[in-house]
C-alpha cells in the first residue's frame, strides 16, 4: 500500500489497497490517512456491493441510512444515489446532495467515516466538492472565532429532506409534521474538537444548520450568514479558497472523514448518468 498526496487542497492517493485482503494494520493506516488528510482515494478498486459493506464493516460499525428508498435492493446497509433506471425501476434517489452538508448532521449522532464508491461515472462534470472545517475555523477572524465561542448550532433536515414516491398527494403539512417527528432538530456546540487530531471545527453547514444560538438562547442569523460565508459555502461561483473539488474515474473509491469536512456533489442542468454506492460508519474514535 502506497500512500502519496494529491494535487490540491486535501487528500491523499492509496495505490495498492486491496479491500479482500487488507491486514488490520493496513485498515488503522487508512483510517489515520484519512484522519490527518480528510480525504482517501483508493485506486483500482473492484467491489461488489457485500465486498463494499465487509470493508466498511471493518473501519468500523455501519450504519444504513434511515429512509429504506435510499437502500439497495440487496445490501440494505449500502445507500444508493442514481439516474439510472434498472429493469425500468428507480434503484436509489437520483440528485443526491446537491447543498453543502456533513452526513447525518441532523441526527443526535452523525456518522465519522463516509466510502462512497462511484458506479456509473459521468464523462465530464463528476466530483463533489469539499470544505476542511477545521480549516474554515482556523482561517477566520478572531472576531468570528470569539463570536462563535460558546454558541449552539441546530441542525434540521427539513429544508432538503426528499420527497418519496409514497408522498404524492400527500398534503406538505403532513408530510412536513412526519420529518420534524421522525428526525427532530438536533442541537450541538458551533465549535467542536476532533477526537483523533485534536483540531477545532467549526461544525456548521448551509443545508442542515437551521439557527445559532448564544449562550441565553438568544439567535444569531447574522453570525450564522457571517459564518457560512467566512467558510465558503454561500460562494455560488466554487472560487472561495477553501473549497476542494475532488474528481474520481472508475475503479477509484472515495473515503473522507466525515466529522471534519462538509461536501456537496457536483450536479449540472444536463447530467449524464451516474450511480454511487455509499457506505457510512461509526468508528471507535469519540
Amino acid at each position: 500500500m502506497r500512500i502519496t498526496p494529491q494535487e490540491g487542497k486535501l487528500g491523499v492517493v492509496v495505490e495498492g489497497f486491496d479491500a479482500n485482503a487488507a491486514s488490520v494494520d493496513d485498515i488503522e493506516t487508512l483510517k489515520e490517512a484519512v484522519y490527518v488528510n480528510k480525504i482517501a482515494v483508493l485506486k483500482h478498486q473492484e467491489l461488489n456491493p457485500r465486498q463494499f459493506l465487509a470493508l466498511g464493516q471493518r473501519m468500523g460499525t455501519v450504519e444504513p441510512y434511515y429512509e429504506p428508498v435510499y437502500h439497495h435492493p440487496e445490501v440494505r446497509e449500502v445507500f444508493v444515489s442514481s439516474n439510472v433506471k434498472e429493469n425500468g425501476k428507480q434503484v436509489g434517489v437520483p440528485k443526491t446532495g446537491k447543498f453543502w452538508h456533513s452526513d447525518y448532521q441532523f441526527m443526535p449522532r452523525p456518522y465519522d467515516l463516509t466510502l462512497i464508491y462511484p458506479q456509473v461515472v459521468p464523462s465530464k462534470n463528476r466530483g463533489t466538492y469539499f470544505i476542511n472545517l477545521a480549516t474554515a475555523y482556523r482561517t477566520l477572524s478572531e472576531e468570528l472565532k470569539l463570536a462563535a465561542k460558546e454558541t449552539t448550532a441546530t441542525h434540521s433536515v427539513r429544508r432538503y429532506f426528499k420527497i418519496r414516491p409514497t408522498d404524492v398527494y400527500r398534503p406538505i403539512s403532513e408530510i412536513i409534521d412526519e420529518v420534524d417527528a421522525k428526525t427532530p432538530p438536533v442541537t450541538s456546540p458551533t465549535t467542536v474538537t476532533h477526537p483523533v487530531t485534536g483540531e477545532t471545527l467549526l461544525y456548521i453547514s448551509e443545508g442542515f444548520t437551521v439557527s445559532i444560538q448564544d449562550v441565553d438562547g438568544f439567535p444569531r442569523p447574522e453570525l450564522l450568514r457571517a459564518l457560512l460565508e467566512a467558510t465558503g459555502q454561500l460562494d455560488q461561483t466554487f472560487q472561495h479558497e477553501n473549497i476542494h473539488l475532488q474528481s474520481f474515474e472508475k475503479g477509484d473509491m472515495l473515503v473522507w472523514d466525515n466529522r471534519s469536512m462538509v461536501h456537496r456533489a457536483l450536479h449540472t442542468t444536463t447530467p449524464e448518468p451516474a450511480v454511487s454506492y455509499r457506505v457510512t460508519v461509526y468508528d471507535d474514535a469519540h
